[in-house]
Formats: C-alpha cells, structure tokens, sequence
C-alpha cells in the first residue's frame, strides 16, 4: 500500500510541473489517502502483534 502512496505521489509531482493541476490535486489526495491508511494498518498490525507469544 505505501507503494501505491509513493506512486501516485510521483503522479501528482510530474503533473504538478505539467501543469496538469487538477490531475495533480486528485493524485495528492489519493496518495495521502493511501499513506494515512497505511499508517493506521501498520500501527494495529503493531498492536495486535505484542499480545502474541512466541511460535515456536
């Protein structure tokens, strides 16, 4: 996931110096989008991962 932040990251960078700025407004958002979501899943992954023992 934080890949495709990245990625459309670059998008809207590229269409911000084309000129392109509502490509590059929408590209922004989806990218922060993304990257919050990103945030929020690895921090419960985080979480959840502590309660656990070892596996072997």
């Amino acid at each position: 996931m934080l890949n495709w932040a990245v990625t459309f990251l670059v998008i809207a960078l590229i269409a911000a110096v084309l000129g392109f700025t509502g490509i590059a407004g929408a590209a922004s958002q989806i990218a922060w989008i993304l990257f919050v979501v990103f945030i929020v899943l690895f921090l419960v992954s985080l979480i959840a991962g502590r309660g656990r023992g070892p596996l072997v």
